[in-house]
């Protein structure tokens, strides 16, 4: 019996994804344990290793399809002794969106609704209303091109596309009759996770790059955490003189098992210690109740190219200072490898944003929902530093904690910075 080959759950939070490469092509026999694809998740590019032996008898999906989702199947593989070529195509399913390519000219983000979806995400193509009396069929068009459509009142069905896969671009609608536009379309614009532009760039040089799953989820969950949380921003100025000898010291100590620790190492520890001390800030809002978290589990944003990843050291506050450096290590290097495990960036009690080895001075960091709290750092620099009645010079930073006002009061979110500047600047508190 033929086994239907689905697009798989490479994490607990994927709805649909991009098959971005197939390792195999038909007519190959695969084994249990075989990497089959590589697919393309709003977080990393993961390979999907194949479960049961047999041969590739058909593809269903093409590499570079943008938009299958959980559950599609994407390839059928032919049980040992059955024949590969009379094995039955697969039942009828939504059709994925082909990876199109960019038009010439940049197109203006289709209007929110006034009561947008949980979770928009540009479409390329929408399925229209079915026509009365049969099942409707697939219409591609350009967001733009739908748009100008509904404004016009344009029945894209009778237009000729002649993009990419015959989607339907602005210039096909020129000369189009107009008449009555559908409901579906009329009542049911694209959702798009921001603003639109002020205008379209017209003859300007530019480029049209299409987004990536990661930079959607960001563009996502950024705007869902600013429309969503009341922001409160605390920032106060902490000393890092104590902590820079304490560091070198330590280096120094370290150095022949190969152990270096940062800055943001250390930082790690201040922030989970002074979590565990100010349990009032270590909190998920949850609509009508709060979680409590008894370990600090501290996401610490990592650059990787096309967007940004927040890989997690749990239980900071019980760790040594060499073991979080090591773990850091280890973490970053796989982020930008894409190679984390879902655990390893998913959860986190609060998180750590630390743009100093950028030069930048100070900042707001938005809140990883469904955390309730943000930790921004900044460069360590010499500045003026009053010290009793006299005037000093010493390396300072300034934090900036990002507090979900839901959950957490202002004078709570205070003392959780009080205690994070004094652990700074007496880090000897964070080997005991």
């Amino acid at each position: 019996m033929p086994i239907e080959l689905k697009m798989p759950a490479l994490s607990p939070t994927m709805e649909e994804g991009t098959l971005a490469k197939w390792l195999v092509k038909e007519g190959d026999a695969v084994k249990s344990g075989d990497l089959l694809a590589e697919i393309e998740t709003d977080k990393a590019t993961m390979e999907f290793e194949a479960v049961d032996e047999g041969t590739i008898s058909r593809i269903v999906v093409p590499e570079g399809t943008d938009g299958v989702k959980v559950g599609d199947v994407i390839a059928i593989i032919a049980a040992e002794g059955e024949d590969a070529a009379a094995v039955p195509a697969p039942k009828e399913q939504a059709a994925p969106k082909q990876q199109p390519a960019p038009e010439p000219k940049a197109e203006a983000a289709a209007p929110a609704q006034a009561k947008p979806a949980p979770r928009p995400e540009p479409e390329v193509s929408a399925r229209p209303a079915p026509a009365a009396g049969g099942q409707g069929e697939r219409i591609k068009a350009s967001p733009l091109a739908r748009r100008l459509a509904a404004q016009q009142g344009i029945d894209l069905a009778a237009v000729s596309g002649s993009g990419p896969h015959g989607r339907i671009v602005k210039a096909d609608l020129a000369g189009a009759p107009a008449g009555a536009a559908r409901p579906a379309e009329a009542k049911a614009p694209t959702p798009a996770p921001g603003p639109a532009p002020a205008a379209l760039p017209g003859e300007i040089p530019h480029e049209v790059v299409k987004l990536s799953n990661m930079r959607k989820t960001i563009a996502r969950r950024l705007t869902e955490s600013k429309q969503q949380i009341p922001h409160i921003y605390l920032t106060l100025d902490v000393r890092l003189d104590a902590l820079l000898r304490l560091r070198g010291d330590l280096n120094a100590a370290l150095a022949p098992r190969g152990v270096k620790l940062s800055v943001n190492d250390m930082l790690i520890k201040a922030l989970a210690l002074a979590l565990i001390e100010v349990p009032e800030c270590n909190v998920s809002f949850g609509g009508d109740t709060l979680v409590k978290y008894r370990r600090a589990d501290i996401s610490v944003a990592v650059s990787i190219p096309g967007g940004l990843i927040t890989p997690i050291v749990a239980g900071a506050e019980a760790k040594s200072l060499s073991a979080i450096a090591g773990e850091m290590k280890d973490l970053a290097e796989r982020a930008k490898e894409g190679k984390l495990r879902p655990e390893e960036y998913q959860g986190g009690t609060a998180s750590l944003s630390n743009m100093g080895m950028m030069g930048i001075k100070q900042f707001d960091a938005v809140i990883n929902p469904p955390q309730a709290m943000i930790l921004a750092v900044g460069a360590g620099e010499k500045r003026p530093w009053v010290e009793g009645d006299g005037l000093t010079v010493a390396t300072v930073m300034s934090a900036t904690g990002s507090f979900d006002h839901r959950a957490i009061d202002g004078a709570d979110g205070a003392r959780l910075m009080a205690a994070f500047r004094r652990l700074v600047e007496n880090p000897l508190a964070m080997l005991a």
